[in-house]
């Protein structure tokens, strides 16, 4: 149920490294296309469920784009980190307009990416 994702990444977790993500997450909205009874969907947030919220992850198939399907994973992911003071992302300029569109507002961040670990940890 969930291969295809990751599009562009050079290397991609595995479906059980996916899983796990998915599994260790705070809060986890996912879009089920229903003919086919397969994950077409994500979005993923860790939270001290007190103050502050980070969203990690969104994606969408390539093939189930362009449906508003990503539009109502955030929506409702928003939706149930209502309430707390902050909620963060990071995302490349090219999709800050999809976020401004929910509200969210450009800030400046820092990160360290181990490109080494892309696919994630061994397990």
């Amino acid at each position: 149920m969930l291969r295809g994702f990751f599009e562009g990444w050079p290397k991609k977790p595995s479906p059980r490294t996916h899983l796990l993500l998915l599994k260790n997450s705070d809060q986890v909205v996912l879009a089920v296309d229903e003919r086919t009874n397969g994950v077409v969907g994500f979005i993923t947030a860790i939270s001290d469920c007190v103050l502050c919220a980070y969203i990690p992850l969104l994606e969408v198939l390539p093939e189930y784009r362009n449906q508003g399907i990503g539009r109502e994973l955030v929506k409702r992911m928003l939706k149930r980190l209502k309430g707390l003071y902050m909620v963060d992302l990071l995302c490349d300029k090219s999709v800050q307009p999809f976020y401004l569109r929910h509200g969210m507002s450009k800030a400046t961040g820092m990160m360290i990416r181990h490109r080494v670990m892309q696919s994630g940890r061994k397990l």
